[in-house]
């Protein structure tokens, strides 16, 4: 082969070379930085109900060396938002509650839901991304312990926020009646919706139900619609972190949900109804692997109206 058709036959290499490079080093170095909040308008509330302002957050994974998460969070309480919803992972290492302490003090005032992702209790390790094309990553009972209990006392007794693990709280909130309800990570099977229901005969009739969880499972939705959810929360997927730019599928979920629904604002419909359902592609990401692509970390505010 002459040297003009062996150049020639190299180049497009070449280029896919420099366009793999290029994504490399906007996904490490540029996108995992651009935080943004999403907007979302909601039609749940009874007529003539005031607006309320629902900032949810998921899955920061914070490590105490991120400042610039750190500082960004903290400027959400300027969203004035009636309620914080927090779907977990917020830890992604030992000394992770500093940086948390940072980024949600500034919302003591704000009455806030909090359930608890697995890495809020173990600490991160390296793994294969490849493997997540198989299916929901397994258990590594080896991980090391978070301090869970510190997290909590800050959540709870710090800002005054509501555990929601397998269990229900009801509250006022702007003249409404809110009921929301819980569990734990149903990623490692650590959730019991069963426990649920006998609180919530306990409670007052709502004027609104919030279904809050981690992982976005099917089963975990389908029994929260059942259960009265008048709007879905959840974090876990990452978005997929790594998607094809402008594609609606995410690549990857990490649980069963279907692809086109591991980010944002959608709809899930169960035994006749049909509900909201926001899948926060969160703040964060394993230390181990330091990328988004396509797929910005971001906190959501979703504004509830009458309908």
């Amino acid at each position: 082969m002459t040297r003009p058709l062996v150049t020639a036959a190299l180049a497009p290499l070449g280029v896919a070379g420099a366009a793999a490079v290029g994504a490399a080093v906007w996904g490490v170095g540029v996108e995992r930085y651009l935080f943004t909040v999403r907007y979302h308008a909601l039609r749940v509330l009874p007529k003539g109900a005031e607006p309320l302002r629902v900032l949810h957050v998921s899955d920061a994974h914070m490590a105490p060396w991120q400042h610039r998460k750190q500082e960004w969070m903290a400027r959400l309480a300027e969203l004035a938002p009636d309620l914080v919803v927090n779907t977990g992972d917020n830890l992604g290492h030992r000394d992770g509650l500093t940086g948390i302490r940072t980024a949600f003090s500034p919302l003591r005032d704000v009455p806030g839901l909090v359930v608890h992702g697995s890495n809020d209790y173990q600490e991160p390790a390296p793994r294969n991304p490849l493997r997540y094309f198989l299916g929901p990553s397994g258990n590594l009972p080896a991980h090391k312990h978070l301090d869970v209990g510190a997290l909590d006392r800050f959540f709870t007794d710090d800002l005054g926020w509501s555990i929601l693990d397998d269990t229900a709280v009801s509250f006022e909130l702007k003249g409404l009646r809110v009921t929301a309800f819980g569990v734990n990570d149903g990623h490692r099977n650590w959730d019991h919706p069963e426990l649920i229901p006998p609180i919530l005969e306990t409670l007052d009739a709502a004027d609104l139900t919030l279904g809050v969880m981690h992982a976005p499972y099917r089963r975990t939705l389908d029994t929260f619609i059942d259960l009265g959810a008048d709007v879905l929360l959840a974090g876990h997927t990452h978005g997929g972190q790594v998607r094809i730019p402008f594609s609606r599928k995410a690549l990857v979920s990490n649980c069963d949900i279907p692809l086109d629904q591991a980010r944002g604002l959608s709809e899930w419909t169960y035994d006749g109804r049909t509900v909201p359902l926001n899948v926060s592609a969160g703040l964060g990401h394993s230390i181990y692997a330091p990328v988004r692509f396509g797929c910005r970390p971001e906190a959501t505010l979703l504004t509830l109206l009458p309908r």
